[in-house]
């Protein structure tokens, strides 16, 4: 698909739908059988969010479990539905959780009178949020990008997935390819799990003709695979001999792979609990380990996760995304800049020191894509926090990504720091002028020594951003931003430093975020908001503003 927007799935049903009308096999008050009946593509299964998780087993025509899907099947109503591929399924055992007593007889639950048949699964947008010009999934849940790379022209994005409803649960890796980094096609969803585990989120590098994927199989413990591609990343076959890294740390996972020339060898840097782990390897299967950075450094309010090591001029920088522990509660990037020979990771700033890449609440889980053009270093982060993630507005999906940035380094006093400019890409969609901001736009703003910024609609819901040059000092106060009911952790007022004084600030405006950028790359910040309509009036004191539309 060739729009800006990934579409999403609707509640309303082509009418190749089909009422299933089932009748369950009930075995006890938690335990029920369906038998797949009538030869359709897709089982359309109906989904309230509010209910504990079912546990379906998929039994096909030899009484052989083909796979396990926990899917959060409506009692009292629908709030959406989820396509399960049939394929050789003749039978789901399913087993609720939570406690029955509460919720009536297992016979009696609404799934059984809205499970549906379907050929086909309508993906139109109906989401009054979902964003014009990032990306997002077609339908489902998406956290952490994973195995991001560049090869023959077409960017490679995938990201952890639940196809199976829109918040957290039965990791899979999804899919999305882009020519300019704006505009994403909806792939064949890349992963699932297996009988090693969920897939968690891991890195791919380019290796002659192939594509070689990493992730971590999280099963009763999280263990390291691999898959190679023979078709440019499209579709991956899983090594037969996985795993190819175990431990017997309860946290270790997202590695990330690189090839390091001083060395002659590939590098794996992973997150083991609250430090970084660097292994070796001459062949991608057999790895030793090298070392491991991060004890008493920086910041450890949460779990470490999501690693990136990569150099920048003369300087590595090693991304570790972290969660909790961001600098305004729960999940954030940080980083550590000095240098790396191969082995290990030196740091040059204190222990104590803590850098973040983005200031805002909604910016985790950073990567870079492996072989970007022009030796470039161009990243995206997931665009929610864990501490509401799985309660924002949206229902049929949930999470995009950042828009694409670029980094680069950036001295301030006795510390280097990573500059965070957009993409060039996002210059070339910038379209005519406009007077008044529209939901997805560019504003820049050249601004003075202090300047206050309003963003506000007719519903008195408003943005208040605040430049102060004495203070260097930028700031986002989205507490009256639309609707912010869904968590206590989601009205706020983000403050970053601006290392220095600010001439221009950009800001990217879609339907549901604000991302301001310093147009020197010396600050950045991401918020969400959701507003109940669009922020079609600006207020400037102590600058001068210009707006762009965002060609769609």
């Amino acid at each position: 698909m060739r729009k800006t927007v990934m579409m999403m799935v609707t509640a309303v049903l082509t009418s190749a739908s089909a009422m299933a009308q089932v009748t369950p096999m009930v075995l006890g008050e938690k335990h029920a059988m369906l038998r797949v009946e009538q030869p359709s593509k897709y089982l359309l299964l109906p989904v309230q969010e509010t209910e504990d998780i079912a546990a379906i087993a998929v039994v096909n025509g030899k009484n052989e479990m083909v796979q396990r899907i926990n899917v959060k099947l409506a009692v009292d109503r629908v709030d959406y539905y989820v396509p399960y591929e049939l394929k050789d399924a003749q039978l789901l055992d399913i087993e609720f959780h939570g406690d029955r007593r509460l919720k009536g007889a297992v016979g009696e639950f609404a799934c059984w009178k809205e499970i549906k048949y379907s050929d086909t699964y309508d993906t139109t947008n109906r989401e009054h949020f979902r964003p014009v010009y990032h990306h997002t999934p077609a339908y489902g849940w998406m956290n952490d990008p994973n195995g991001m790379f560049y090869k023959d022209g077409v960017w490679h994005l995938f990201y952890q997935y639940n196809p199976y409803g829109s918040q957290w649960e039965n990791m899979h890796w999804g899919h999305s390819t882009s020519k300019d980094l704006v505009h994403w096609e909806a792939q064949p969803q890349t992963f699932e799990p297996d009988w090693l585990g969920s897939i968690f989120s891991g890195s791919c590098i380019t290796n002659g003709d192939d594509v070689v994927a990493f992730y971590t199989s999280a099963g009763h413990h999280q263990t390291q695979s691999m898959a190679i591609s023979k078709d440019g990343g499209m579709t991956f076959k899983k090594y037969e001999g996985n795993p190819i890294l175990t431990s017997d740390k309860p946290d270790f996972r997202d590695p990330n792979v690189f090839w390091f020339e001083g060395t002659k060898r590939w590098v794996m840097i992973l997150a083991v609990g609250q430090e970084m782990q660097l292994y070796s390897s001459e062949n991608l299967k057999d790895w030793k380990y090298e070392s491991a950075f991060g004890q008493e450094y920086g910041n450890h309010g949460g779990v470490w996760e999501c690693p990136d090591l990569m150099k920048i001029d003369n300087k590595w920088v090693l991304i570790c995304n972290i969660n909790p522990g961001g600098p305004f509660g729960g999940s954030a990037t940080q980083y550590f800049v000095g240098q790396f020979d191969g082995h290990k990771f030196t740091c040059e700033s204190m222990p104590k020191v803590t850098k973040w890449m983005d200031y805002g609440k909604d910016h985790y889980a950073t990567v870079s894509f492996y072989n970007a053009p022009e030796n470039r270093h161009v990243v995206l982060a997931w665009m929610s926090n864990w501490q509401y993630a799985n309660q924002v507005p949206t229902k049929q999906y949930r999470s995009g990504n950042s828009i694409p940035r670029d980094l680069g380094l950036f001295n301030f006093g006795e510390e280097t720091y990573v500059s965070v400019v957009p993409s060039k890409e996002m210059l070339a969609m910038r379209g005519a002028k406009v007077r008044k901001p529209t939901e997805a736009c560019e504003i820049v703003v050249d601004v003075k020594n202090q300047a206050e910024i309003v963003l506000s609609n007719s519903k008195g819901e408003e943005v208040v951003m605040v430049y102060d040059g004495q203070r260097q000092s930028f700031s986002m106060d989205r507490t009256k931003s639309g609707d912010v009911s869904f968590s206590e952790a989601f009205a706020c007022t983000t403050i970053a430093p601006t290392y220095g004084h600010i001439k221009q600030l950009r800001l990217f405006i879609d339907r549901c975020s604000i991302e301001a950028f310093d147009a020197e790359g010396k600050m950045a910040m991401t918020n969400l908001v959701f507003p109940s309509e669009p922020y079609n009036n600006i207020k400037v004191k102590g600058g001068k503003a210009t707006i762009y539309e965002i060609k769609k």
